[in-house]
């Protein structure tokens, strides 16, 4: 287990041929104290993400961890599952070496040997400063080699191909292409949110963007069917299933709230409609977060999107809370929030037609600029009580696994 000093420890095998799995950190290099407290949840989710793939355990190095990968091991398939582990900020795959230099020129030529190219440069990283080359003096035996037996050219800048030089106390690891990772922090190790999940863009951007900070994510949705179609549920869950690939396991709440709803568009003024639809689906969601464990509630609102999240409107719903409100998205506008879904993988399953339980019974002229006292007047005169109850009691929770 990574932590342990036995796993610290166990030295490289630089027999020439072991592949090895390399990955790099950023800020978690700065935890101090806590630091290992991170690193364990870092390695967690590397094995949780490449189950079936790694072949030991993970191990620490400064700065960096190491694991052994099997021979035949497809570097795309690592690629795209590691790209997606937040606390990663880049990884490569390549092959282990003592830090004699003849060892360090014959790995060298082995990894050359199957690429093209036409300019290259050397990269040496030095873990262990008792090393007695410098950085640029591995650099230049290892270019030399480089140019006497493939050729190409030297292009410190813009190299078509580089070659990183890792070397640790107790041997060297060298790998050719650097994949980037997410950055930001573990999942698991910024407790646990309840993401106000709906079939759009935005809120499946927001969950990953608490994901980045170390956050656990479940998920409330709130629909109207059967007045609207079960599309919507679907993509949901669909959604969602691409979320928590980032941990172990996730839970959604698919909570039906027509009632409620019918209930809004009887007895409050149509201004006011979608601002009290949100002030209860935060009030229902603070239930399920109580049960949960939840320590807030997260929503994909940015500002000024559009008229429910004015400034005015947001602090008037948020009003009648008593969980705090993480909006991640609040400064983003639309085309950085698609581009962020593209990236994230969502935006395809958030384009596709479904109602929305907030345009049902959507009034024409929706109020822009609400105030609190509005919405607990408007309240005062609703009678749902029971009706969010029965909402609860009806709620279809879904487990979904990383």
């Amino acid at each position: 287990m990574i932590g342990s000093k036995a796993s610290e420890e166990t030295p490289i095998a630089h027999d020439g041929s072991r592949r090895l799995l390399i990955i790099h950190y950023g800020e978690l290099a700065l935890k101090g104290k806590n630091r290992p407290y991170f690193e364990r949840a870092l390695a967690a989710n590397v094995r949780l993400a490449l189950r079936g793939v790694l072949t030991g355990s993970i191990q620490r190095r400064p700065g960096r961890m190491i694991a052994q990968l099997p021979p035949d091991c497809d570097e795309s398939e690592i690629s795209r599952r590691l790209g997606r582990v937040y606390g990663v900020t880049n990884f490569g795959i390549g092959l282990s070496s003592s830090t004699d230099l003849d060892d360090l020129k014959s790995t060298t030529a082995h990894l050359m040997a199957d690429v093209s190219y036409e300019t290259f440069a050397i990269s040496t990283r030095r873990a262990d400063k008792r090393f007695p080359l410098k950085s640029t003096d591995v650099n230049q035996e290892l270019g030399a080699l480089v140019l006497e037996k493939f050729g190409g050219r030297v292009n410190l800048d813009a190299p078509e191909l580089k070659l990183h030089v890792e070397i640790m106390t107790d041997g060297a690891i060298l790998y050719i292409a650097r994949h980037l990772g997410p950055g930001g922090l573990p999942v698991g190790v910024s407790g646990r949110v309840l993401v106000l999940l709906s079939g759009g863009i935005d809120s499946p951007v927001a969950a990953q963007m608490m994901h980045k900070r170390g956050s656990q994510v479940d998920f409330v949705h709130f629909h109207s069917f059967p007045y609207t179609s079960k599309a919507s549920q679907d993509k949901v869950v669909d959604l969602a299933r691409i979320v928590c690939e980032c941990q172990p396991r996730s839970r959604l709440f698919l909570v039906p709230i027509a009632d409620i709803q019918k209930e809004i568009v009887t007895e409050a003024p149509p201004a006011l409609r979608v601002l009290l639809y949100r002030r209860y689906m935060g009030l229902l969601a603070e239930r399920v977060a109580e049960t949960l464990g939840a320590l807030a509630l997260v929503t994909g609102e940015s500002l000024g999107q559009v008229a429910s999240q004015t400034l005015e409107n947001l602090l008037a719903v948020e009003a009648g809370f008593s969980m705090s409100v993480l909006r991640p998205l609040v400064g983003f506008d639309k085309q950085e929030i698609v581009e962020l879904a593209r990236r994230q993988g969502t935006f395809g399953v958030s384009i596709e037609p479904h109602d929305d339980c907030c345009s049902y019974l959507m009034p024409r002229h929706p109020a822009t600029k609400a105030r609190a006292a509005d919405l607990d007047a408007a309240m005062d005169a609703l009678d749902v009580d029971d009706l969010m109850t029965a909402a609860l009691d009806a709620a279809e929770e879904i487990t979904l696994a990383g």
